[in-house]
């Protein structure tokens, strides 16, 4: 029998602020965080906004020394897990730090680090390396920092799934607590790649809007006039604990995770399968791994992201829900924060369970267009107070691969 999985902790980084109040506030009250690009002169780009993180200052954090060793993304996963841990009040000590893991992925990694350093060492020679440039940009550096500076010697391993990992993170830890190889899992996804290769890669592969005039109305997630997603950056990061040991301790307890899946679409490399059907497949897995029945889903934090896919995931989700669909509250809360790639999972796993935990829906703000090809309820520019039990977070990434969480409000 399969252990019991609770969240206990939250920690988030992202374009709408730090911590977990600041994003709420900004989240049910339909505020965008998108602006004009600061990180590097955009003059000559076509696009020339994202979703950055504003007032961030990785010397809170950790000292001048260690910050210089890490790149920004490794920056947001210490910082987060920090905040995650404080939210849950866990303690990781002696006693208990080998039944305490990490799984925090990337989707991009340090590639701010590699474009600096392919520039020193072209302008400069080999000799003005860092060398902490290979830890700076390693993936598994995110976790690898935060098992250090949290001291978790459990399992510490990294996923990296494009757009779906922070979903796949937190599903493969919390199956790791499930089957008892750990207690406890700092869990998650973090990304910082507001870059001129990234910026410039997107758009060369036409996944980018370019509203350059009205950047806070570009992330359109199922508006008819959507033309790309909007680049953001930051970290979302949650404590996972066995439900016996959380409620034995007195946690306090945000959601439980009662089901989780991920497949393939083996279609192509960037673009969704046929009608979503290795979405729907997904959803349809997750709900048998859950043990409910599809119309005890309340409400879906879509992985909407404000391109052509959104009419393959509405398609997907009506594939698996049957009439149920047009019952359902969707949105994507990437109209507000951009598409924050590997970090995506994580904040919006975080803002689902504020909706099941606070009783409050997300909107889709730029909704001002009706798709014909996406006829559900989108929750339309204003959050909404409704009491929901069960909900789930879709992630969909590059390569096909796909990821869904089911989570419901604890229930003894």
């Amino acid at each position: 029998m399969r252990r019991r999985v609770v969240v206990t902790g939250m920690g988030i980084i992202s374009p709408l602020g730090i911590g977990v109040e600041e994003n709420w506030s900004a989240i049910i009250n339909g505020k965008s965080g998108i602006g004009p690009i600061t990180r590097f002169d955009t003059e000559s780009f076509p696009v020339r906004f994202a979703g950055e993180v504003a007032g961030f200052d990785a010397e809170r954090y950790m000292g001048h020394k260690e910050v210089k060793k890490m790149d920004r993304f490794i920056h947001f996963a210490v910082a987060a897990s920090d905040y995650a841990l404080k939210d849950s009040g866990y303690e990781i000590t002696e006693k208990n730090a080998e039944r305490v893991g990490v799984q925090v992925g990337v989707g991009l990694g340090g590639l701010p680090a590699i474009e600096k350093y392919h520039n020193i060492y072209k302008e400069r020679g080999v000799r003005k390396i860092s060398p902490f440039f290979i830890p700076m940009v390693i993936a598994n550096l995110a976790s690898g920092q935060v098992s250090i500076h949290s001291g978790a010697k459990g399992p510490n391993t990294c996923v990296a799934t494009a757009c779906a990992t922070g979903t796949h993170s937190i599903g493969d830890a919390a199956r790791l607590i499930q089957y008892g190889d750990a207690d406890a899992m700092i869990a998650g996804g973090t990304e910082s790649v507001i870059t001129p290769l990234c910026v410039g890669g997107f758009h060369a592969a036409k996944a980018l809007s370019t509203r350059n005039e009205d950047p806070e109305a570009a992330s359109r997630p199922f508006d008819k006039d959507r033309d790309g997603f909007v680049v953001g950056e930051g970290c979302g990061v949650v404590v996972l604990e066995e439900y016996e040991a959380a409620k034995s301790r007195g946690a306090k307890v945000y959601g439980e995770i009662i089901g989780y899946a991920l497949n393939g679409d083996a279609y192509h490399i960037t673009s969704t399968s046929p009608n979503g059907e290795g979405a729907a497949r997904c959803m349809k897995l997750a709900l048998n791994n859950a043990g409910i029945n599809k119309n005890e889903v309340q409400y879906i934090n879509a992985h909407g992201t404000s391109t052509v896919a959104d009419s393959t995931e509405s398609q997907s989700i009506k594939s698996t829900f049957g009439h149920h669909a047009y019952d359902l509250s969707i949105s994507s809360t990437k109209s507000m924060t951009g598409h924050l790639l590997g970090a995506a999972g994580g904040v919006e796993a975080i803002y689902t369970l504020l909706a099941i935990s606070r009783g409050i829906l997300p909107p889709t703000i730029n909704y001002n267009t009706p798709d014909p090809e996406c006829d559900l309820d989108y929750t339309p520019n204003q959050a909404k107070e409704v009491n929901i039990t069960t909900a789930i977070s879709n992630s969909f990434g590059f390569g096909g691969t796909n990821a869904v969480l089911v989570f419901k409000r604890l229930i003894n």
